[in-house]
């Protein structure tokens, strides 16, 4: 079992959240002390430094590599976790690609140099048959982030319920090229890829690159997991400390999540599924008027499966 966990508060930023650092570090005992992950099979990224124990800045270079390192680990049948909590954004696409939507999913690493749906997909692809990869994006515009997986839970018609005023873990696509045009010395109303390749070069996402080429549509029986803070057209509310009786600052999402794995008894004889997951943390949403929809993509298999595949009671 490995884990990467990355939160990216963006500190003496205008574009600051709260709850990301929050959000991976109760995951990180989460995984230690209820689905018996060890702590050196953990790999932290946080833009605070090694105050919460991430010793390398979550840039989108570390984050790849992260990712890339865990899955080169992996054996058949082993189980790897990835949980973002960050800014997403939505990219248009770009000489004709992209979903019908005409946007594609990415999240925004400390650096700006956007991970897409894409990267994802070749991260998946990666992974040894019979393992799983199941990722939690706790950010905006997090539905289908994993390119062609396929969707369980998705876009629904709002709830009728008062929304929350959250800051969203939202950065508008004009504030993304803005702030790289200061640094890439290409003009603003040029796509964010020129800015990205200018700037990172080979590690800009792949999606950005002559050599990659948009597929048709059309879904993968995988081990990809995909569990989405919210739709593609929704936002993800970052939430102050204080406020639904948390001392600290957190994101909806991952904190509803956290809810449900509480509320589903370790001693249960069934374990709690990906499916199950995605449901609760709805309802959980919901009860405390967050207008977000939280999502599920993947095999039809896996999502019966157990959350993590792992029996949520663990033996003497």
């Amino acid at each position: 079992m490995l884990a990467t966990l990355v939160g990216c508060n963006y500190g003496g930023t205008r574009y600051e959240l709260r709850g990301c650092i929050n959000d991976v570090l109760a995951m990180r005992d989460t995984l230690v002390a209820r689905f018996g992950f060890a702590p050196t099979d953990i790999t932290v990224l946080t833009d605070d430094g090694p105050s919460s124990g991430g010793v390398v800045l979550p840039t989108g270079a570390n984050i790849k590599r992260a990712l890339a390192d865990m899955v080169s680990r992996a054996a058949p049948g082993d189980v790897l976790f990835f949980h973002y909590s960050g800014h997403g954004t939505l990219v248009p696409r770009r000489h004709g690609h992209g979903h019908g939507h005409g946007v594609d999913e990415a999240i925004v690493p400390c650096d700006f140099n956007l991970i897409t749906d894409v990267d994802f997909r070749e991260v998946v692809d990666r992974v040894p048959q019979g393992a799983t990869f199941t990722m939690i994006s706790d950010s905006c515009h997090s539905g289908g982030l994993i390119d062609q997986e396929k969707e369980q839970i998705g876009p629904s018609v709002a709830d009728d319920i008062n929304s929350r005023s959250v800051r969203g873990r939202f950065l508008p696509y004009g504030a993304v090229v803005g702030h790289l045009s200061a640094t890439s010395g290409v003009d603003a109303s040029h796509h964010v890829a020129e800015h990205l390749l200018a700037l990172f070069g080979d590690d800009a996402s792949a999606k950005f690159h002559g050599h990659h080429q948009q597929e048709e549509q059309r879904f993968h029986d995988d081990g990809g997991v995909l569990l989405s803070g919210c739709q593609t057209d929704e936002t993800s509310a970052d939430v102050p400390a204080g406020e639904d009786g948390n001392g600290k600052a957190c994101g909806a999402f991952s904190s509803a999540v956290q809810a449900v794995l509480a509320a589903a008894q370790p001693e249960a004889a069934v374990a709690v599924s990906n499916r199950e997951v995605v449901i609760q943390a709805r309802k959980v949403l919901a009860e405390k008027g967050f207008q977000q929809h939280p999502c599920l993509y993947c095999s039809d298999a896996n999502a019966d499966a157990p959350f993590l595949c792992q029996p949520l009671h663990q033996g003497n």
